[in-house]
């Protein structure tokens, strides 16, 4: 069985008050790493997960992503408290149902402007605050959550879609830019996962028909993406650079 050991190192993930980023923080903090715990408006939340890791050391730094300001005050924030950002994991996004003929076209502006704001732009922002950081370190790892939609597509949510498919471009770019500094980019796409976000919709009687898109007849747990993080995050993975894993029980095959 493969272990990962992560003693000494530290990792900013964003979004991880909750669901997929707090597996991804837990798995982290409990393989030795200090962690940075990002929140936008769930600072109670997040506390409660900083406190829940395994070591100590760990923090809490709130920011709204789709603030540019705010993301570089975070980044400096996290620096000044560990001195240095080994990983960085993307991973915080918001999710917005808008079908076209059910949406104003004022509202339709509104949930691209705000979707695209935080999965696309904030992320590239983080990315190029940590990056700059680790250029002048020679060293880093950035992995950042996409999505299967950015494949499949995503009909009633086409904003969604569409940053997730900017995000594994941008994933790629970067990764190309960054491999002269020893600086390792991949993307890791999952399907449907387990959480309290997703939990309605898999309640529902659509619940049925989303599991069985995987031959394995059920979605993913958000260890299940940990896992799969923390191994582009280990040393060996680096020849992975630019890749984009997909993590969907063969739900989506491309």
């Amino acid at each position: 069985m493969m272990t990962f050991d992560f003693q000494g190192k530290t990792v900013l993930v964003t979004g991880a008050s909750r669901g997929i980023g707090e597996a991804i923080a837990t798995s982290f903090a409990s393989c030795g790493a200090h962690v940075a715990v990002h929140y936008y408006q769930q600072g109670d939340t997040a506390d409660n997960v900083r406190n829940s890791l395994a070591g100590t050391g760990h923090i809490i730094v709130g920011a709204n992503l789709a603030n540019p300001v705010a993301v570089e005050k975070m980044v400096t924030s996290t620096l000044n408290e560990f001195g240095q950002i080994d990983i960085l994991v993307n991973n915080a996004g918001i999710y917005q149902e808008h079908p076209l003929h059910q949406t104003s076209y004022e509202d339709w502006q509104t949930v691209w402007q705000q979707t695209i704001n935080v999965n696309l732009l904030g992320t590239a922002n983080v990315s190029y605050c940590v990056a700059k950081h680790m250029i002048e370190r020679q060293s880093g790892r950035i992995i950042n959550i996409t999505s299967r939609g950015a494949f499949r597509g995503e009909p009633t949510a086409t904003a969604y879609g569409a940053s997730k498919a900017a995000l594994n471009s941008f994933s790629q770019s970067l990764a190309q830019y960054l491999a002269p500094h020893n600086i390792f980019v991949t993307a890791v796409a999952p399907g449907f996962v387990e959480t309290e976000m997703s939990r309605a919709v898999l309640e529902s009687p659509a619940g049925d028909f989303i599991r069985q898109q995987s031959p394995l007849n059920r979605v993913a747990c958000p260890e299940e993406i940990a896992h799969t993080v923390l191994f582009l995050a280990s040393p060996g993975s680096e020849f992975l650079t630019d890749t984009i894993v997909d993590v969907n029980g063969a739900s989506y095959l491309r």
